[in-house]
């Protein structure tokens, strides 16, 4: 953080590109409203044990933010890890914790309302003290106990309606949950303390177009009393109470990306060729209904990844059948004729569904638990109702199937014959569905299904493979862990075989196949992946400008030859030297 008059400049990870400048909205979600009921005598056990998982969970949070805030130099560094400090002791084994466990055991109610409670004997107790000091501990226990209850009900923020158009909101952390209820004809752009550059959220943000940066240190304690703030999504920084001079810069900035911008627009209805005439399928990913307008204004030739999981978050049961189908038609209408490739639902890890919570429960490790297709496999009602919306959208347009976290050729089976007994059923009751049944694929992005793509390919109909899941199982890295991010690197080797495993595997079997993970709209990695045999790619709408006119600008044959020498390298810094150094030439 560096300091000029008033102005504040905060460095962090510029997820998704932009320039942004607008009114701060700092965002501290304090708790939200705490249901109260009473626990059954047998359920008391399981009610501590929800209790100790948001504690854990609440830690877990403190720690990364102090160990970003002992890394940054001077007062302020010292002053929020000292504070935070506190915030964990207030979590481990003190007064407020045992309070806790008491009255869940001793009143049976349920946590979130015992912690509640004891808040608020606690608060008040210090509140009657003759010392100023100790009286103002009254907000740090205040403060502690928010944060528990915000775990406990892992109730999404939803505030940002009511913001003044054109916002910067500014927090802690952002779920893809929140992230999702942003508009970005109201927000602006967002920066966060914490997050890292491939998470769920950092997704979100480049599919809405919105500008934002996180992972930068101290931003919520310096930003207390900002007015206006400049988001730098290209540059990775937040620039709090920006110098008249600084307006100056960034306007200069923001007048070159919308050139760059119109630039672009001219190659929406020009074919994706490379110079020696192969043509290349570029698809757009979409999280939310509102980006299919984005997705045809830059010319995508359909959607190669739907992720449905918008349809189950900030709300407070699953969406039933209806509920689904209605969603979906809004999208599969909205692409006029182009095919959607529409993935059942995935959840777990960072994606939480809020209205699944019962059957998510508390995982000890999210990304390794039920998720994804395990989750839809236990609870049939769930993958039924969105088999049955998906079937039934197949009516109106061209759809397929996409199933996440595959790891076995059994988990596609199950779901072919539910897809079988679902369109029996709708038949039966004379209800319009896709005829013939859609095409069936499979997500690979744990490497045990890399590895054994072969197998797989016999029961599923394409491939797609997603590298941001493929990458983090691969190389055992949290991708929105700013603490590891920098770790996060898709041209490991190991990553890069399992990729070229999968797609000759693809190709043995004839069967299509397609990439979506984040590299697919970086124009960095469109050789190697054309050379590698991708001719199938899917990314945010927001990328298939660049990453179009990168193919338009490639030799396939010289990109083959370039691939086929990045494949014999086993060391990382040789390999991004050697695809940096062809793009420079190409």
């Amino acid at each position: 953080m560096t300091a000029d008059s008033k102005e504040l400049v905060f460095e962090g990870l510029g997820v998704s590109p932009g320039i942004a400048v607008g009114p701060a909205h700092l965002s501290e979600a304090g708790a939200p409203t705490v249901p109260e009921y009473k626990v059954r005598k047998s359920d008391i056990g399981a009610e501590q044990v929800r209790f100790k998982s948001a504690v854990d969970r609440s830690g877990r949070q403190l720690r990364r933010l102090r160990d970003r805030a002992r890394a940054m130099h001077g007062a302020s560094g010292e002053d929020l890890s000292n504070l935070l400090d506190a915030y964990l002791k207030m979590l481990t084994g003190s007064r407020l914790v045992r309070g806790v466990e008491r009255r869940i055991v001793e009143t049976r109610i349920n946590a979130e309302s015992a912690v509640q409670a004891e808040i608020s004997e606690i608060a008040h107790g210090f509140t009657e003290l003759s010392d100023p000091y100790m009286a103002a501990r009254a907000d740090d226990i205040r403060e502690a106990g928010a944060r528990l209850i915000r775990n406990l009900t892992k109730a999404p923020f939803r505030a940002f309606s009511t913001l003044p158009q054109g916002s910067i909101v500014l927090a802690e952390e952002f779920s893809p949950a929140d992230a999702a209820l942003m508009d970005p004809r109201q927000v602006a752009g967002f920066a966060t303390v914490l997050g890292g550059p491939e998470g769920h959220t950092a997704i979100m943000a480049r599919s809405l177009g919105i500008p934002a940066v996180l992972g930068a240190t101290g931003l919520t304690l310096g930003a207390r009393d900002a007015g206006n703030v400049i988001i730098d999504g290209v540059g990775g920084r937040v620039i709090v109470n920006p110098t008249a001079a600084t307006l100056r810069e960034y306007e200069k900035r923001r007048l070159a990306l919308r050139r760059e911008t119109r630039r672009f627009a001219r190659l929406r209805d020009l074919p994706a060729v490379t110079r020696d005439e192969t043509e290349i399928q570029l698809s757009a990913n979409v999280d939310l209904p509102q980006e299919t307008a984005l997705a045809m204004r830059h010319g995508a030739a359909g959607v190669g990844l739907l992720r449905s999981e918008y349809m189950f978050m900030n709300r407070e049961t699953p969406p039933n059948e209806e509920e689904q189908y209605q969603s979906l038609c809004e999208i599969v209408a909205g692409m006029e004729g182009r095919p959607v490739t529409i993935r059942t639902l995935d959840v777990g890890g960072e994606k939480l569904a809020y209205s699944l919570g019962e059957q998510l429960g508390d995982a000890v490790n999210p990304a390794l638990g039920l998720r994804a297709i395990r989750l839809s496999l236990k609870y049939p009602k769930l993958l039924e109702d969105q088999l049955a919306a998906i079937l039934r959208v197949g009516a109106i347009g061209p759809i397929r199937i996409l199933l996440p976290m595959i790891a076995t050729t059994g988990e596609v089976r199950r779901v072919r014959e539910a897809i079988n007994v679902v369109a029996r059923r709708l038949k039966r009751r004379r209800v319009p569905i896709a005829d013939p049944l859609p095409p069936l694929g499979i997500m690979i992005e744990v490497p045990g299904a890399a590895l054994a793509a072969d197998a797989l390919a016999q029961v599923s109909d394409f491939f797609a493979i997603g590298t941001n899941d493929l990458t983090m199982y691969t190389l055992a890295i949290d991708r929105a862990d700013e603490q590891v991010a920098h770790l996060y690197n898709p041209l490991h080797p190991a990553v890069l075989r399992l990729i070229r495993f999968t797609a000759q595997a693809a190709l043995r079997a004839r069967i299509p196949f397609s990439l979506c993970g984040e590299i697919a709209g970086d124009p960095r990695y469109t050789a190697l992946l054309l050379g590698l045999g991708v001719r199938d790619l899917s990314m945010s709408a927001g990328s298939l400008p660049k990453v179009k006119q990168r193919v338009r600008n490639l030799e396939l044959t010289a990109a083959t030859g370039r691939a086929q020498a990045i494949m014999e390298q086993a060391d990382i810094g040789r390999i991004a030297t050697l695809l940096d150094d062809f793009n420079a030439l190409a």
